[in-house]
């Protein structure tokens, strides 16, 4: 079984700080907008190296969504930063008829999704949004699972002609991925080889699936781990592919079941390959202050969550 090492924890926002950094310097298109969060979202460095490329809108996230779409007709590539709530909920119209819309090439950045976001509490913690993006028509959506995966991603979708949605978190984390690795839009990341139960994790709970898969190995259960990263579009025969040698799967995310990855793997098994399947994820609650690790605990986000729904889904088989 191959074995993953944390290289020391770091937050993805910082991971999105040093992709967009890299791209000031790489690429004279990208600009960014930002809603009072500069500091939160990590471009500091940016806003200094090219003040002429930042734009700060203050407290006006529905502006500043007109103004990045507006900013591509002239052929720039906007980066909008704030919270992962204020991304979507907020501007949900904004997004769907200036943006997706017309598929303007705007890169809606977002932070602190998710309970990890921890003590600001429920209102500031959407659980939602995975599900609000992937339903715009030619959305992509992609949500990223440590620092270095964060920074190739944000390199990444600068290349991509089109709307995306990226998402991350606040928390520092396991940074377990390679340091400079190739991020493919669309393409699934195997982790981990098994035979007995497929976990399919996104963003946080990539690094869970892989501690979950080593207990389970402990006990003689073969799991094979993918990392999902790119929500829209999923990558299809990656799942099934999987579940043709395991037989069952298990999802996992920091999401609201309803409407997330979750939702969207069933999907694909229901078309091509019914199989059984569980889901780690929210179930349908708004979260509420507290640390991260209790939050995760509470709301059944971590290894032991998914060692639990793997032996329960291969029950079902």
């Amino acid at each position: 079984m191959k074995k993953y090492t944390d290289s020391g924890k770091k937050d993805t926002r910082s991971g999105f700080g040093a992709g967009l950094t890299e791209l000031g310097k790489t690429n004279e298109n990208v600009i960014a907008l930002c809603a009072d969060l500069t500091g939160s979202l990590k471009m500091d460095e940016f806003k200094e190296n090219h003040p002429e490329r930042f734009f700060q809108v203050g407290i006006a996230e529905a502006n500043m969504m007109g103004m990045a779409a507006g900013m591509t007709i002239g052929g720039k590539i906007p980066f909008t930063g704030t919270f992962a709530n204020f991304s979507t909920g907020r501007v949900y119209d904004q997004i769907r008829q200036s943006i997706a819309y017309s598929g303007k090439n705007v890169k809606i950045c977002a932070s602190h999704a998710g309970v990890t976001l921890g003590e600001d509490g429920a209102t500031h913690q959407i659980l939602e949004d995975l599900g609000l993006m992937k339903m715009l028509p030619g959305m992509t959506v992609i949500n990223t699972c440590d620092y270095n995966q964060t920074k190739a991603a944000t390199l990444a979708i600068a290349e991509h002609q089109g709307p995306v949605y990226l998402r991350f978190g606040r928390p520092k984390v396991a940074n377990f991925t390679p340091e400079n690795q190739k991020f493919e839009i669309g393409k699934a990341v195997h982790l981990q080889e098994g035979t007995d139960v497929t976990l399919v994790a996104t963003g946080h709970l990539v690094w869970e699936a892989l501690q979950a898969a080593e207990k389970l190995n402990e006990e003689g259960i073969s799991a094979e781990v993918i990392n999902t990263h790119t929500i829209k579009p999923l990558d299809n025969k990656a799942i099934l592919d999987s579940v043709v040698k395991t037989g069952c799967i298990v999802t996992a995310e920091e999401h609201n079941y309803y409407g997330g990855l979750g939702e969207s793997v069933a999907r694909v098994l229901a078309k091509n390959a019914p199989t059984p399947q569980e889901f780690v994820a929210t179930q349908d609650t708004f979260g509420e202050s507290g640390t991260p690790e209790q939050l995760m605990e509470k709301y059944g986000l971590n290894a032991n969550a998914i060692i639990k729904a793997a032996k329960k889904v291969i029950s079902r088989k």
